[in-house]
């Protein structure tokens, strides 16, 4: 358990980091954080936090540089204040209201301005249509065994397909597999009630056994054809940053954004109801990731669940980069749900 100056010198540590890209020293933060405490008190206090896990010297006549465990120590605190909305905030809103071209290119313009505004990876995120809430399921007989397939989503999203059955059947008896499948499905994503259906649904209906399996399996198609879209903007930004001028470090980055299912996967381990997550340095479990963060908010639009975020390097400006997200997150949700 940190005493309250431990915690504050911690917190001045990264912050004086994070502003200069500069080792902070005892007498630095006793004259600019600490001033009622000595330069050779925050230097005992500083020893005792390094061999805590939250410092470490570059090289021995050098201050202390922040680890992923301060660091965590500081996202956490400001985390806790309320966030001032960024000066940008309405001209942002403006260029991206102005661009009804589409929820992809809305959001393909986004990461390019997140990596604009904050110098890091800016990233979007628009889930795969079988993470979206099921409001009903409809099929209309066209004639003979075909049928067609109708699926309403969260926000109103409709989406429809052809398809064949394998045998004929009047409008009751598939007026009745859709009631069936729409009292499991409804207010939940497919990718939930997909197993449950055999169970809860298919039973009872053992005479169209193989028309409920063969509409099962179709909206399955359906909904699934059209994968997580992943856009990825601002990546020549880092290449500005001090702390990737080690070109190991600049490689391993670029190739981690050259694995597109690699960042898919970070994202989608992401709950959306915990709001705002920041993963930090070792917290990361990709090998390229160990010298980054990511920092990831929910948005909304079209029935589907994006996430914004960012790549940048752990020294990140953490508060303003969060605002800037959350500021960008808000006007996206606006624009797309008109």
């Amino acid at each position: 358990m940190l005493t309250e100056r431990q915690l504050e010198i911690v917190l001045s540590v990264v912050y004086e980091y994070i502003q200069t890209g500069e080792p902070a020293g005892s007498r630095t933060i006793s004259k600019k954080y600490l001033r009622g405490s000595s330069a050779a008190t925050i230097r005992n206090e500083m020893a005792d936090l390094e061999e805590m896990g939250y410092f470490y010297q570059p090289h021995t006549s050098a201050g202390r540089l922040p680890t992923s465990k301060a660091y965590r120590l500081y996202v956490d605190s400001i985390m806790q204040r309320r966030r001032t909305a960024p000066a940008e905030t309405e001209q942002w809103a403006k260029d991206i209201r102005e661009r009804k071209v589409g929820v992809e290119s809305i959001l393909s313009y986004v990461s390019e301005l997140l990596g604009k505004a904050t110098n890091c990876v800016g990233m979007a995120a628009l889930s795969a249509l079988d993470e979206v809430e099921i409001q009903r399921i409809n099929f209309v007989r066209l004639g003979g065994s075909a049928v067609l397939l109708l699926v309403v989503l969260d926000a109103g999203l409709v989406h429809h397909t052809n398809i064949q059955l394998p045998c004929d059947l009047s409008q009751d008896v598939l007026d009745d597999i859709a009631r069936k499948i729409s009292t499991v499905a409804c207010g939940r994503p497919w990718s939930q009630v997909r197993g449950a259906l055999a169970t809860y649904v298919l039973s009872g209906l053992e005479d169209v056994w193989d028309t409920c399996r063969e509409a099962v399996v179709q909206i399955d198609l359906l909904l699934n054809h059209k994968t997580s879209r992943l856009f990825v903007g601002g990546a020549q930004h880092i290449l500005n940053l001090p702390d990737f001028q080690d070109i190991g470090k600049i490689q391993a980055v670029l190739s981690l954004l050259e694995q597109e299912n690699s960042i898919a996967d970070m994202v989608e381990r992401y709950s959306i109801n915990q709001g705002v997550s920041v993963t930090i340095g070792d917290e990361n479990t990709e090998e390229e990731m160990k010298d980054c963060s990511l920092v990831l908010v929910p948005s909304a639009g079209y029935g589907r669940r994006t996430v914004l975020g960012l790549i940048g390097p752990q020294r990140m400006d953490y508060e303003k980069s969060i605002a800037i997200l959350e500021a960008i997150a808000e006007n996206l949700n606006d624009s797309l749900v008109q």
